[in-house]
Protein backbone atom coordinates (compact mmCIF):
# COMPACT_ATOMS: atom_id res chain seq x y z
CA UNK A 1 0.00 0.00 0.00
CA UNK A 2 0.94 3.67 -1.06
CA UNK A 3 0.94 6.34 1.01
CA UNK A 4 0.10 8.21 -1.70
CA UNK A 5 -2.77 6.37 -2.65
CA UNK A 6 -6.70 6.50 -1.54
CA UNK A 7 -6.38 3.06 -0.11
CA UNK A 8 -3.91 4.36 2.46
CA UNK A 9 -6.35 7.27 3.18
CA UNK A 10 -8.78 5.55 3.93
CA UNK A 11 -6.49 2.79 5.96
CA UNK A 12 -4.90 5.41 8.36
CA UNK A 13 -7.85 6.79 9.93
CA UNK A 14 -9.50 3.48 10.19
CA UNK A 15 -6.42 1.90 11.73
CA UNK A 16 -6.13 5.22 13.98
CA UNK A 17 -9.68 4.68 15.47
CA UNK A 18 -9.42 1.23 16.25
CA UNK A 19 -5.76 1.37 17.28
CA UNK A 20 -7.28 3.63 20.11
CA UNK A 21 -10.81 3.31 20.62
CA UNK A 22 -11.21 -0.39 20.56
CA UNK A 23 -7.57 -2.21 21.17
CA UNK A 24 -6.02 0.54 23.94
CA UNK A 25 -6.94 -1.22 26.95
CA UNK A 26 -4.50 -4.35 26.59
CA UNK A 27 -1.07 -3.86 25.37
CA UNK A 28 -1.25 -7.45 23.71
CA UNK A 29 -4.01 -7.02 21.86
CA UNK A 30 -3.08 -3.30 20.46
CA UNK A 31 0.51 -4.86 19.33
CA UNK A 32 -1.39 -7.74 17.45
CA UNK A 33 -3.58 -5.48 16.14
CA UNK A 34 -0.27 -3.44 15.10
CA UNK A 35 1.19 -6.76 13.76
CA UNK A 36 -2.26 -7.77 11.63
CA UNK A 37 -2.66 -3.79 9.99
CA UNK A 38 0.87 -4.06 9.16
CA UNK A 39 0.63 -7.40 7.55
CA UNK A 40 -2.07 -5.73 5.57
CA UNK A 41 -0.69 -3.02 4.72
CA UNK A 42 2.38 -4.88 2.97
CA UNK A 43 0.44 -7.94 1.67
CA UNK A 44 -1.75 -4.98 -0.18
CA UNK A 45 1.46 -5.04 -2.41
CA UNK A 46 1.96 -9.00 -3.10
CA UNK A 47 0.74 -10.86 -0.12
CA UNK A 48 3.31 -13.45 -1.27
CA UNK A 49 6.26 -11.82 -0.28
CA UNK A 50 4.89 -11.34 2.98
CA UNK A 51 6.74 -15.06 3.80
CA UNK A 52 9.87 -13.27 3.52
CA UNK A 53 9.31 -10.78 6.09
CA UNK A 54 8.00 -13.54 8.26
CA UNK A 55 11.34 -15.48 7.95
CA UNK A 56 13.20 -12.66 8.51
CA UNK A 57 11.51 -11.92 11.74
CA UNK A 58 11.28 -15.56 12.67
CA UNK A 59 15.12 -15.85 12.12
CA UNK A 60 16.07 -13.15 14.29
CA UNK A 61 13.98 -13.54 16.70
CA UNK A 62 15.07 -17.23 17.12
CA UNK A 63 19.03 -16.14 16.89
CA UNK A 64 18.16 -13.72 19.82
CA UNK A 65 16.69 -15.75 21.84
CA UNK A 66 19.18 -18.70 21.22
CA UNK A 67 21.75 -15.61 22.25
CA UNK A 68 20.15 -15.51 25.14
CA UNK A 69 20.64 -18.68 26.44
CA UNK A 70 24.36 -19.28 25.10
CA UNK A 71 27.00 -17.73 26.83
CA UNK A 72 30.06 -19.57 25.11
CA UNK A 73 32.04 -17.17 22.79
CA UNK A 74 32.19 -20.04 20.15
CA UNK A 75 28.93 -20.52 20.34
CA UNK A 76 27.37 -17.29 20.19
CA UNK A 77 29.65 -15.98 17.04
CA UNK A 78 28.01 -19.20 15.28
CA UNK A 79 24.46 -17.77 16.00
CA UNK A 80 25.21 -14.71 14.58
CA UNK A 81 27.28 -15.86 11.85
CA UNK A 82 23.89 -18.10 10.88
CA UNK A 83 21.45 -14.86 11.35
CA UNK A 84 23.05 -13.01 8.92
CA UNK A 85 24.09 -15.57 6.86
CA UNK A 86 20.12 -16.28 6.02
CA UNK A 87 19.22 -12.45 6.74
CA UNK A 88 21.80 -10.72 4.17
CA UNK A 89 21.67 -14.14 1.77
CA UNK A 90 17.58 -13.19 1.42
CA UNK A 91 18.57 -9.69 0.42
CA UNK A 92 21.39 -10.68 -1.95
CA UNK A 93 19.38 -13.89 -3.54
CA UNK A 94 16.67 -10.82 -4.37
CA UNK A 95 18.47 -8.07 -4.96
CA UNK A 96 21.94 -8.89 -6.19
CA UNK A 97 21.90 -12.20 -7.27
CA UNK A 98 21.22 -11.08 -10.97
CA UNK A 99 23.56 -8.17 -10.62
CA UNK A 100 26.44 -10.74 -9.83
CA UNK A 101 26.12 -13.74 -12.73
CA UNK A 102 25.54 -11.09 -15.31
CA UNK A 103 28.83 -9.50 -14.49
CA UNK A 104 30.11 -12.90 -14.25
CA UNK A 105 29.02 -13.59 -17.72
CA UNK A 106 30.36 -10.36 -19.21
CA UNK A 107 33.44 -11.19 -17.27
CA UNK A 108 34.21 -13.73 -19.62
CA UNK A 109 32.34 -12.60 -22.84
CA UNK A 110 35.38 -10.08 -22.67
CA UNK A 111 37.62 -12.81 -22.90
CA UNK A 112 35.72 -14.48 -25.92
CA UNK A 113 34.26 -17.47 -23.75
CA UNK A 114 29.70 -16.86 -24.48
CA UNK A 115 28.37 -18.52 -21.43
CA UNK A 116 24.68 -19.05 -21.09
CA UNK A 117 22.93 -16.63 -18.65
CA UNK A 118 20.57 -18.15 -15.53
CA UNK A 119 19.10 -15.19 -14.59
CA UNK A 120 16.22 -15.48 -11.51
CA UNK A 121 13.26 -14.02 -13.39
CA UNK A 122 11.57 -12.44 -9.76
CA UNK A 123 10.77 -8.91 -8.87
CA UNK A 124 12.62 -6.98 -5.84
CA UNK A 125 10.22 -7.45 -2.87
CA UNK A 126 9.51 -3.84 -1.20
CA UNK A 127 11.14 -2.77 1.26
CA UNK A 128 13.54 -5.27 1.74
CA UNK A 129 16.65 -3.77 2.56
CA UNK A 130 14.66 -2.01 5.43
CA UNK A 131 13.66 -4.83 7.34
CA UNK A 132 16.20 -7.08 6.84
CA UNK A 133 18.67 -4.47 8.29
CA UNK A 134 16.06 -3.54 10.87
CA UNK A 135 15.79 -7.32 12.43
CA UNK A 136 19.55 -8.13 12.12
CA UNK A 137 20.67 -4.62 13.72
CA UNK A 138 17.84 -6.72 16.81
CA UNK A 139 20.19 -9.39 16.65
CA UNK A 140 23.91 -7.70 16.56
CA UNK A 141 22.93 -5.39 19.72
CA UNK A 142 21.77 -8.85 21.51
CA UNK A 143 25.13 -10.86 20.38
CA UNK A 144 26.95 -7.46 22.15
CA UNK A 145 24.80 -7.49 24.61
CA UNK A 146 24.06 -4.10 24.71
CA UNK A 147 20.44 -5.91 24.82
CA UNK A 148 18.27 -8.16 26.28
CA UNK A 149 16.77 -10.55 23.86
CA UNK A 150 12.66 -10.34 24.01
CA UNK A 151 10.46 -12.68 24.81
CA UNK A 152 7.49 -11.30 23.50
CA UNK A 153 7.24 -12.42 20.06
CA UNK A 154 4.21 -10.55 18.96
CA UNK A 155 6.15 -7.18 20.06
CA UNK A 156 9.47 -8.18 18.33
CA UNK A 157 7.71 -9.39 14.76
CA UNK A 158 5.56 -6.03 15.15
CA UNK A 159 8.50 -4.32 15.55
CA UNK A 160 10.15 -5.73 12.01
CA UNK A 161 6.73 -5.15 10.40
CA UNK A 162 5.86 -1.74 11.89
CA UNK A 163 3.82 -0.58 8.86
CA UNK A 164 5.04 3.17 8.88
CA UNK A 165 8.56 1.93 8.39
CA UNK A 166 8.52 -1.17 6.63
CA UNK A 167 8.55 0.17 2.79
CA UNK A 168 11.73 2.73 3.00
CA UNK A 169 12.51 3.46 6.76
CA UNK A 170 13.88 4.76 8.72
CA UNK A 171 15.59 1.84 9.83
CA UNK A 172 14.60 2.41 13.85
CA UNK A 173 17.09 0.34 16.25
CA UNK A 174 15.41 -2.30 18.74
CA UNK A 175 16.84 -0.08 21.74
CA UNK A 176 14.30 2.68 20.58
CA UNK A 177 11.22 1.14 18.67
CA UNK A 178 11.00 -2.49 19.92
CA UNK A 179 11.07 -0.83 23.69
CA UNK A 180 7.70 1.34 23.03
CA UNK A 181 6.42 -2.04 22.01
CA UNK A 182 7.11 -3.16 25.62
CA UNK A 183 5.65 -0.23 27.34
CA UNK A 184 2.02 1.11 27.17
CA UNK A 185 1.23 4.19 24.82
CA UNK A 186 -0.99 7.23 25.45
CA UNK A 187 -2.47 8.85 23.10
CA UNK A 188 -1.33 13.47 23.82
CA UNK A 189 -3.15 15.55 21.40
CA UNK A 190 -0.78 18.09 21.07
CA UNK A 191 2.15 15.56 19.65
CA UNK A 192 -1.12 13.79 17.24
CA UNK A 193 -1.84 17.55 16.09
CA UNK A 194 2.00 18.31 15.39
CA UNK A 195 2.09 14.56 13.67
CA UNK A 196 -0.28 15.31 11.27
CA UNK A 197 1.38 18.59 10.57
CA UNK A 198 4.23 16.30 9.96
CA UNK A 199 2.12 14.15 7.67
CA UNK A 200 1.40 17.06 5.21
CA UNK A 201 4.79 18.57 5.28
CA UNK A 202 5.73 15.08 4.31
CA UNK A 203 2.67 14.93 1.42
CA UNK A 204 3.81 18.54 0.10
CA UNK A 205 7.42 16.98 -0.05
CA UNK A 206 6.30 14.38 -2.08
CA UNK A 207 3.43 15.00 -4.26
CA UNK A 208 4.42 18.93 -4.95
CA UNK A 209 8.38 19.44 -4.65
CA UNK A 210 9.57 15.65 -6.29
CA UNK A 211 6.94 14.46 -8.29
CA UNK A 212 6.80 17.70 -10.34
CA UNK A 213 10.33 17.67 -10.59
CA UNK A 214 10.59 14.06 -11.46
CA UNK A 215 8.75 14.91 -14.66
CA UNK A 216 11.61 17.22 -16.12
CA UNK A 217 13.99 14.97 -14.60
CA UNK A 218 12.74 11.92 -17.32
CA UNK A 219 12.70 14.04 -20.04
CA UNK A 220 15.86 15.92 -19.47
CA UNK A 221 17.76 12.46 -19.00
CA UNK A 222 16.24 10.79 -21.06
CA UNK A 223 17.19 13.02 -23.96
CA UNK A 224 20.09 14.70 -22.72
CA UNK A 225 22.36 14.37 -25.46
CA UNK A 226 20.26 16.90 -28.00
CA UNK A 227 19.93 19.24 -24.70
CA UNK A 228 21.84 22.37 -23.97
CA UNK A 229 24.12 22.00 -21.18
CA UNK A 230 22.33 24.84 -19.14
CA UNK A 231 18.85 21.92 -18.94
CA UNK A 232 21.12 19.85 -17.74
CA UNK A 233 22.41 21.20 -14.92
CA UNK A 234 18.54 21.90 -14.43
CA UNK A 235 18.08 18.29 -14.67
CA UNK A 236 20.32 17.60 -12.38
CA UNK A 237 19.04 20.33 -9.74
CA UNK A 238 15.39 18.34 -10.27
CA UNK A 239 16.95 15.32 -9.06
CA UNK A 240 18.52 16.36 -6.10
CA UNK A 241 14.90 17.59 -5.14
CA UNK A 242 13.56 14.82 -6.48
CA UNK A 243 15.04 11.96 -4.13
CA UNK A 244 15.33 14.91 -1.80
CA UNK A 245 11.58 15.50 -1.70
CA UNK A 246 10.82 11.62 -2.12
CA UNK A 247 12.54 10.02 0.40
CA UNK A 248 12.11 12.86 3.29
CA UNK A 249 8.88 13.35 2.28
CA UNK A 250 8.17 9.49 3.07
CA UNK A 251 10.30 9.90 6.03
CA UNK A 252 8.03 12.48 7.14
CA UNK A 253 4.75 10.45 6.70
CA UNK A 254 6.27 7.33 7.99
CA UNK A 255 7.25 9.48 11.41
CA UNK A 256 4.12 11.41 11.73
CA UNK A 257 2.04 8.17 10.90
CA UNK A 258 4.15 6.51 14.00
CA UNK A 259 3.70 9.18 16.43
CA UNK A 260 -0.32 9.39 15.61
CA UNK A 261 -0.13 5.79 16.94
CA UNK A 262 1.93 6.72 20.01
CA UNK A 263 5.53 5.98 18.84
CA UNK A 264 9.00 8.16 18.67
CA UNK A 265 10.97 7.52 15.42
CA UNK A 266 14.05 8.04 14.38
CA UNK A 267 14.78 11.58 12.29
CA UNK A 268 15.66 10.48 9.03
CA UNK A 269 17.09 13.88 7.67
CA UNK A 270 17.92 17.10 8.78
CA UNK A 271 18.04 19.75 5.99
CA UNK A 272 21.39 18.05 4.31
CA UNK A 273 20.84 21.03 1.69
CA UNK A 274 22.24 23.22 4.22
CA UNK A 275 25.22 21.27 4.80
CA UNK A 276 28.75 23.25 5.06
CA UNK A 277 30.97 20.08 3.90
CA UNK A 278 30.44 16.25 2.73
CA UNK A 279 30.86 15.02 6.37
CA UNK A 280 27.97 17.12 7.31
CA UNK A 281 25.50 16.49 4.76
CA UNK A 282 26.28 12.65 5.64
CA UNK A 283 25.07 13.36 9.34
CA UNK A 284 21.56 14.68 7.86
CA UNK A 285 20.78 12.84 4.70
CA UNK A 286 19.11 9.31 5.38
CA UNK A 287 20.60 9.27 9.00
CA UNK A 288 19.33 5.77 10.22
CA UNK A 289 21.18 4.07 7.35
CA UNK A 290 24.21 5.97 8.23
CA UNK A 291 24.29 5.31 11.67
CA UNK A 292 23.58 1.85 10.99
CA UNK A 293 26.97 1.11 8.47
CA UNK A 294 28.80 3.04 11.22
CA UNK A 295 27.96 1.15 13.95
CA UNK A 296 28.00 -2.12 12.75
CA UNK A 297 30.49 -2.03 10.15
CA UNK A 298 32.27 1.10 10.23
CA UNK A 299 33.18 1.05 13.91
CA UNK A 300 34.01 -2.95 13.89
CA UNK A 301 36.15 -2.45 10.69
CA UNK A 302 38.60 -0.30 12.77
CA UNK A 303 36.48 3.77 12.62
CA UNK A 304 38.74 6.21 12.07
CA UNK A 305 41.58 4.08 14.58
CA UNK A 306 44.70 2.74 13.38
CA UNK A 307 47.03 3.55 10.12
CA UNK A 308 46.40 6.20 7.59
CA UNK A 309 46.17 3.15 5.10
CA UNK A 310 43.26 1.55 7.57
CA UNK A 311 41.50 4.67 7.97
CA UNK A 312 40.96 5.06 4.12
CA UNK A 313 40.19 1.71 3.76
CA UNK A 314 37.35 1.92 6.09
CA UNK A 315 36.38 4.83 4.53
CA UNK A 316 36.09 3.41 1.12
CA UNK A 317 34.62 0.30 2.35
CA UNK A 318 31.32 2.06 4.30
CA UNK A 319 30.85 4.31 1.20
CA UNK A 320 30.89 1.30 -1.17
CA UNK A 321 28.64 -0.75 0.62
CA UNK A 322 26.45 2.13 1.17
CA UNK A 323 26.24 2.69 -2.70
CA UNK A 324 25.70 -1.19 -3.31
CA UNK A 325 23.27 -1.32 -0.84
CA UNK A 326 20.99 1.38 -2.78
CA UNK A 327 21.34 -0.81 -6.14
CA UNK A 328 22.36 -3.53 -8.00
CA UNK A 329 24.20 -1.34 -10.44
CA UNK A 330 27.86 0.35 -10.95
CA UNK A 331 26.40 3.82 -10.91
CA UNK A 332 25.67 3.22 -7.29
CA UNK A 333 28.87 1.98 -6.22
CA UNK A 334 30.87 4.64 -8.31
CA UNK A 335 28.27 7.22 -6.23
CA UNK A 336 29.33 5.77 -3.17
CA UNK A 337 33.45 5.94 -4.88
CA UNK A 338 32.85 9.87 -5.31
CA UNK A 339 31.56 10.46 -1.35
CA UNK A 340 34.47 8.22 -0.22
CA UNK A 341 36.76 10.52 -2.37
CA UNK A 342 35.02 13.45 -1.06
CA UNK A 343 35.07 12.45 2.49
CA UNK A 344 38.56 11.24 2.64
CA UNK A 345 40.18 14.84 3.00
CA UNK A 346 38.10 15.83 5.57
CA UNK A 347 38.50 12.76 7.75
CA UNK A 348 42.41 13.10 7.02
CA UNK A 349 42.63 16.35 7.99
CA UNK A 350 40.35 16.02 11.00
CA UNK A 351 37.61 18.11 10.08
CA UNK A 352 35.24 15.93 9.24
CA UNK A 353 33.62 16.96 12.38
CA UNK A 354 33.88 20.77 12.48
CA UNK A 355 30.21 21.18 11.43
CA UNK A 356 28.08 19.56 13.80
CA UNK A 357 25.90 22.63 14.90
CA UNK A 358 22.87 24.14 12.93
CA UNK A 359 23.83 26.36 10.36
CA UNK A 360 23.72 30.26 11.17
CA UNK A 361 22.53 29.52 14.59
CA UNK A 362 20.39 32.13 16.11
CA UNK A 363 20.66 34.28 12.80
CA UNK A 364 18.03 34.74 10.22
CA UNK A 365 20.87 35.06 7.32
CA UNK A 366 24.54 32.61 6.95
CA UNK A 367 27.51 34.15 6.51
CA UNK A 368 29.15 35.22 3.17
CA UNK A 369 31.42 32.25 4.23
CA UNK A 370 28.86 29.32 5.01
CA UNK A 371 26.93 30.42 1.96
CA UNK A 372 30.12 29.91 -0.25
CA UNK A 373 30.41 26.41 1.81
CA UNK A 374 26.91 25.11 0.99
CA UNK A 375 26.99 26.20 -2.28
CA UNK A 376 30.22 24.17 -3.00
CA UNK A 377 29.22 21.20 -1.24
CA UNK A 378 25.82 21.24 -2.69
CA UNK A 379 27.90 21.67 -5.65
CA UNK A 380 29.68 18.46 -5.29
CA UNK A 381 26.36 16.66 -3.91
CA UNK A 382 24.81 17.21 -7.68
CA UNK A 383 27.62 15.83 -9.13
CA UNK A 384 27.64 12.63 -7.39
CA UNK A 385 23.94 12.46 -7.91
CA UNK A 386 24.06 12.24 -11.94
CA UNK A 387 25.52 8.70 -11.25
CA UNK A 388 22.83 7.98 -8.66
CA UNK A 389 20.06 8.97 -11.49
CA UNK A 390 22.10 7.67 -14.47
CA UNK A 391 21.25 3.81 -15.98
CA UNK A 392 24.63 3.44 -16.49
CA UNK A 393 28.96 5.01 -16.07
CA UNK A 394 28.86 5.72 -19.32
CA UNK A 395 25.54 7.22 -19.25
CA UNK A 396 26.99 9.40 -16.45
CA UNK A 397 29.97 10.73 -17.76
CA UNK A 398 28.40 11.40 -20.84
CA UNK A 399 25.93 13.95 -19.18
CA UNK A 400 28.72 15.45 -17.79
CA UNK A 401 30.55 15.80 -20.41
CA UNK A 402 27.80 17.46 -22.01
CA UNK A 403 27.47 19.44 -18.87
CA UNK A 404 31.14 21.13 -19.86
CA UNK A 405 29.70 22.93 -23.05
CA UNK A 406 30.29 26.05 -24.12
CA UNK A 407 25.99 26.06 -24.03
CA UNK A 408 26.49 26.04 -20.25
CA UNK A 409 26.19 29.77 -20.32
CA UNK A 410 23.09 29.69 -22.23
CA UNK A 411 19.54 30.89 -20.64
CA UNK A 412 17.50 27.56 -20.49
CA UNK A 413 13.92 28.05 -21.82
CA UNK A 414 11.18 27.03 -19.91
CA UNK A 415 11.67 23.14 -18.47
CA UNK A 416 10.33 24.05 -15.18
CA UNK A 417 11.88 27.65 -14.65
CA UNK A 418 8.34 28.90 -14.36
CA UNK A 419 6.56 26.07 -12.42
CA UNK A 420 8.62 24.05 -10.78
CA UNK A 421 11.21 26.73 -9.53
CA UNK A 422 8.79 29.08 -7.36
CA UNK A 423 7.84 25.25 -5.39
CA UNK A 424 11.32 24.93 -4.36
CA UNK A 425 11.69 28.62 -3.25
CA UNK A 426 8.84 27.70 -1.24
CA UNK A 427 10.67 24.52 0.02
CA UNK A 428 14.06 26.39 0.76
CA UNK A 429 12.39 29.20 2.69
CA UNK A 430 10.15 26.99 4.97
CA UNK A 431 13.12 24.89 5.65
CA UNK A 432 15.49 27.61 6.23
CA UNK A 433 13.29 28.83 8.53
CA UNK A 434 12.72 25.61 10.46
CA UNK A 435 16.01 24.58 9.93
CA UNK A 436 15.91 24.00 13.67
CA UNK A 437 12.54 22.56 14.24
CA UNK A 438 12.36 18.27 13.23
CA UNK A 439 9.98 19.17 10.22
CA UNK A 440 9.03 22.30 8.38
CA UNK A 441 5.41 22.87 9.81
CA UNK A 442 6.86 22.33 13.80
CA UNK A 443 5.96 25.08 16.10
CA UNK A 444 3.81 27.29 14.19
CA UNK A 445 3.62 30.39 16.58
CA UNK A 446 1.06 32.44 14.67
CA UNK A 447 -2.65 33.66 14.58
CA UNK A 448 -5.44 31.01 14.00
CA UNK A 449 -6.06 32.65 10.18
CA UNK A 450 -2.68 32.43 8.90
CA UNK A 451 -1.77 29.13 9.99
CA UNK A 452 -4.61 27.53 8.95
CA UNK A 453 -4.41 29.63 5.59
CA UNK A 454 -0.57 27.93 5.55
CA UNK A 455 -2.49 24.36 6.03
CA UNK A 456 -5.65 24.89 3.02
CA UNK A 457 -2.69 25.90 0.99
CA UNK A 458 -0.49 22.70 1.03
CA UNK A 459 -3.84 20.88 0.77
CA UNK A 460 -5.04 22.89 -2.00
CA UNK A 461 -1.25 22.10 -3.88
CA UNK A 462 -1.39 18.82 -2.66
CA UNK A 463 -4.49 18.47 -4.45
CA UNK A 464 -3.78 20.20 -7.88
CA UNK A 465 -0.93 18.04 -8.20
CA UNK A 466 -1.76 14.41 -6.59
CA UNK A 467 -2.76 13.64 -10.39
CA UNK A 468 0.68 13.31 -11.30
CA UNK A 469 1.72 10.70 -9.24
CA UNK A 470 4.74 8.85 -8.79
CA UNK A 471 6.21 5.90 -6.91
CA UNK A 472 8.67 6.79 -4.31
CA UNK A 473 12.04 6.39 -5.45
CA UNK A 474 13.39 4.16 -2.52
CA UNK A 475 10.72 1.84 -3.04
CA UNK A 476 13.37 0.35 -5.76
CA UNK A 477 16.09 -0.25 -3.09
Amino acid sequence: MLFNSIAFLIFLPIAFLLYWFVFQKHLKSQNCFVLGISYLFYGWWDWRYLSLLIFCSAVNYTAGAWLGRNVNKKGRKSILALSCILTLGLLCIFKYFNFFVDNFINSFRSLGIYLQPRTLNIILPVGISFYTFKALGYTIDVYRRKLKPTKDVIAFFSFVAFFPQLLAGPIDRASNLLSQFQAKRTFEYAKGVDAMRQILWGFFKKIVIADNCAKYVNQIFGSYETLPASILVLGTVYFAFQIYGDFSGYSDIAIGTSRLLGFSSTQNFRVPYFSRDIAEFWRRWHISLTAWFRDYLYIPLGGSRGTRYQVIRNTFVIFLVCGFWHGANWTFIAWGFINALYFIPLLLLGRNRQNTGIVAEGRRLPSMKELFQMTVTFVLTLLAWVFFRAESIDQALSYIEHVFSRSLLSIPKDSGMTTVFPLLVILIVVEWLQREKQHGLEDLRMHFIPRWSIYYGLVAFILYFAASKQQFIYFQF
